[in-house]
């Protein structure tokens, strides 16, 4: 191979190796160093070295195995320096040095200690999700450290400012210095105490994943498999939780429309336009009995397992048509009563406007927006421009719809609302 093809090779590595491992050796990292900021730190610096000796010497055979193992000696080298310090730190590196050099060889087990846990990745979003801090702290450290999803896309998911989960972020790693958590696996007894938080990490990141808010992809299908992975070891952890199941109910039905969400170059292609030949049948099965289990162990459902309840109305129709419109729009109210949010109270609306007209929608979505709900978001002013398409008002429609497209992050999505304004002139002339 020559010199420049192993030089791209090497970076092209280290990009996909990002992608792919960061989260699991910042946090494997922050449980040896019981410092999340350390760990990011030291993990970067991993990286930075990698960019340089791959392109060089070639991709090592267990990548993730080296970049671990050049975290751990540069967390050792520190340690020593302040050694003379500090007694504690020298014992760490000395314990550190003895993990390290068994992991010399590359074949490095990110999470040696999972406890009862017997999946890595779970394993660390219970770690992060520590009682000590807040619930809106645990899981914007968590989707952040673990999640491995940016400030933007933390801040586009929960609807506040980037700078609002940046702070987040910077204090739950203040907070747990200070209270100089350690980072372990929780026992048993302790996960019901987490289980609220890492459910929602789990939800955001497989949100992340079936509706990119940035990027070229409509959906990245590597967090959305993630997040059912996640959730399907949970059903097994926790079999007498309803929510994990209603959890898993709703990611397993959600995906079981990928096959038929988008064209083969990627386009989307929206609810009513699908060919529901190719949406997954065995994934639809395994979302119903989940969803059926989630109702026999629970005392009616929560709020997963009500929208894993309105995404099984939407499995079992064979058209947009023949769909239980009304019984959609009547769980979408049950939703708002126990967990209310604009987003669920606009999802109502389009339920409305398919089970009763625009006409009756359209007053939902114009209070939210006379409350300034979801500024900034593309969801109102996309279903306002709709609503205001299917009365016949081109031109507030054809506002609404570039007001969309204007604060759309993804490209894929962009595309469909500059379709839709096209559709708005050709219908014009």
């Amino acid at each position: 191979m020559t010199e420049p093809s192993r030089g791209a090779e090497g970076r092209r590595a280290v990009e996909a190796v990002w992608r792919i491992e960061s989260a699991r050796i910042v946090g494997a990292l922050a449980r040896y160093t019981g410092d999340f900021t350390l760990a990011e730190d030291l993990a970067q610096e991993a990286f930075a070295e990698a960019l340089v000796a791959w392109p060089r010497d070639g991709v090592p055979a267990s990548p993730a195995g080296w970049l671990l193992t050049v975290g751990r000696r540069r967390a050792i080298d520190g340690f020593r320096r302040r050694a003379a310090r500090d007694e504690r730190y020298a014992v760490l590196g000395h314990e550190l040095a003895g993990r390290a050099a068994a992991a010399d060889d590359g074949d490095v087990d990110l999470l040696a200690d999972p406890g009862h846990i017997d999946d890595d990745l779970l394993a660390l979003v219970f770690i992060a999700c520590h009682p000590t801090l807040s619930p809106e702290s645990q899981v914007a450290l968590t989707l952040r450290t673990v999640g491995g999803l940016t400030s933007d896309e933390i801040a586009r998911a929960f609807l506040v400012p980037t700078a609002t989960v940046q702070a987040r972020i910077t204090r739950a790693k203040k907070t747990l210095a200070a209270a100089r958590v350690a980072f372990v696996v929780p026992s048993p007894p302790e996960w019901r105490d987490r289980l609220r938080a890492v459910l929602g990490v789990v939800y955001v990141v497989f949100t992340e994943g079936s509706s990119a808010t940035s990027g070229d992809a409509w959906i990245r299908a590597d967090l959305a498999r993630e997040a059912i992975r996640m959730s399907r070891v949970l059903a097994r952890l926790m079999p007498d939780e309803p929510e994990v199941h209603g959890l898993l109910a709703l990611l397993e039905l959600t995906a079981a429309r990928f096959p038929a969400r988008t064209t083969p170059t990627g386009v989307p292609v929206l609810l009513e336009d699908q060919d529901r030949r190719r949406w997954d049948r065995t994934a639809i099965r395994r979302g119903l009995a989940a969803l059926d289990r989630a109702e026999r162990v629970g005392q009616g459902l929560g709020a997963y397992g009500i929208q894993a309840a309105i995404a099984a109305c939407h499995a079992r129709a064979t058209s947009v048509a023949m769909t239980d419109w009304d019984r959609i729009v009547s769980l979408y109210e049950a939703l708002g009563r126990i967990a209310p949010s604009p987003v669920v109270e606009l999802n109502r609306a389009v339920a409305v406007s398919m089970a009763s007209g625009p006409a009756a929608a359209l007053p939902v979505v114009e209070a939210l927006a006379a409350r300034g709900a979801l500024a900034g978001s593309p969801l109102l002013p996309g279903v306002r421009g709709e609503l205001l398409r299917r009365l016949g008002r081109t031109e507030d429609a054809r506002a609404e719809l570039q007001r969309a497209m204007d604060l759309c992050g993804n490209e894929s999505e962009r595309v469909v609302l500059a379709g839709k304004l096209a559709d708005l002139s050709s219908t014009a002339t």
